[in-house]
């Protein structure tokens, strides 16, 4: 349904650092850069997250967060230590969260612009 989503950013380079490490323990990349984006994904050129340098920029709401698939538990507590490593902040540790599936493992995350983020895990066994 979605082709890819942006978040607009206050500072391209502090965010591509920590995107870079978070969505670099998922499997993902950066794909293509200019001076006002970084998009990421699997293959060149078809980002389906981007990044903007936008003056403005401010995160939705309560309410929103945006999950990125992760292919193992181990991933998604990599996801977590790499991307506090460059500034992002805990929002909700590694772990098992029973209460949205029996095998549902997630990490939430704020990003250095306020959004939140999470990585998720629906067929972790450890």
């Amino acid at each position: 349904m979605i082709h890819h989503l942006s978040f607009g950013v206050h500072d391209l380079h502090l965010s591509g650092r920590f995107y870079d490490a978070a969505l670099g323990a998922l499997g993902y990349r950066r794909v293509f850069e200019d001076e006002t984006a970084i998009g990421y994904g699997l293959h060149d050129d078809e980002d389906m997250f981007c990044l903007k340098l936008r003056t403005d920029a401010a995160p939705p709401g309560a309410g929103f967060h945006l999950a990125f698939s992760a292919p193992s538990a181990s991933a998604v507590r990599a996801f977590h230590l790499a991307a506090r490593c460059v500034g992002g902040q805990c929002n909700g540790a590694p772990g098992f969260r029973p209460h949205y599936g029996p095998h549902y493992y997630a990490a939430f995350l704020i990003d250095p612009d306020g959004h939140a983020i999470e990585a998720v895990c629906k067929n972790a066994k450890d």
